[in-house]
């Protein structure tokens, strides 16, 4: 009978400390790093006091945590909109966000868990389609730095006004219809024609000016030629001819293969070798 009061007792004991122990695990909640909590009181209703990393104690039944990332994270928001000469502009931007820790009470009163995508792609939308109609498509290209920052600049401002926090706005694709693609190719290959027109223009040109140079030089030796005779007569030309003669005999008194007939005799002499 002891040893049954004893057995009982235990039991009870340990009924006790598993009773009180579920009731203080119950009472216990975590928030893990880079995490923040929002307390919902069923009394009260959505507490203003955002709830910092760690573990914290709460009225079981009553009180309930929400637990929000307030770490940064990417997402990707696709658009079509219209540029300012009416093409067509298919526009993505990939937005790194984070909630803003003091604004998490109303941003869980007025949007939700899901407020990402309650707000971003609706104030990317308005952003986007107001910025990209101030520019021609051309300008999309070449002026994309000033597009990115001025979506970056007046995409911030909207959303902090939901207690988001945009730390990087960047622009990862950027295309046109296909008629525009195709008009663009055919005005890229209009230019690389027009520019080799122009490089055979000027390479007749420059071949012109040789030729007219070249006749010039050849007039001014002419004349020269002409006045060299004016001057010594025939004398020049004579000796133009005697300097050709020497040349010759040079050249025929290396060859082998030349016979020598003197003057007046009909039989040939092989020079020595």
């Amino acid at each position: 009978m002891a040893a049954a009061q004893v057995f009982n007792t235990l039991g009870k004991i340990g009924l006790g400390v598993a009773l009180a122990g579920g009731i203080v695990n119950s009472a216990l909640f975590n928030v893990d790093g880079g995490h923040r909590a929002v307390i919902f009181d069923r009394f009260a209703g959505v507490r203003q006091e955002v709830v910092g990393e760690g573990t914290h104690f709460m009225i079981p039944w009553v009180q309930n945590p929400i637990i929000y990332d307030i770490r940064a994270r990417p997402k990707n928001v696709p658009t079509v909109t219209g540029s300012k000469d009416l093409q067509n502009v298919n526009i993505t931007l990939r937005i790194l966000f984070r909630p803003r820790p003091d604004a998490l009470p109303g941003i869980y009163t007025t949007l939700g868990q899901d407020y990402d995508d309650r707000v971003l792609p609706s104030i990317t939308n308005e952003v986007l389609k107001a910025v990209v109609a101030e520019f021609d498509a051309g300008e999309l290209i070449t002026q994309r730095e000033t597009v990115s920052m001025r979506v970056h600049t007046e995409l911030t401002s909207r959303a902090s006004q939901f207690g988001l926090i945009l730390d990087d706005i960047s622009i990862t694709h950027l295309t046109f219809a296909k008629e525009f693609s195709a008009a663009v190719e055919l005005k890229q290959v209009a230019q690389q024609e027009a520019e080799k027109a122009r490089f055979l223009v000027e390479k007749a040109e420059q071949v012109k000016t040789a030729s007219v140079i070249s006749a010039e030089g050849d007039t001014e030796a002419a004349e020269l030629l002409a006045s060299a005779f004016a001057h010594a007569g025939e004398g020049l030309i004579e000796l133009r001819r005697i300097e050709t003669a020497e040349e010759i005999a040079s050249h025929l008194s290396q060859s082998r293969s030349v016979v020598y007939l003197p003057q007046g005799q009909q039989t040939l002499l092989s020079l020595p070798q």
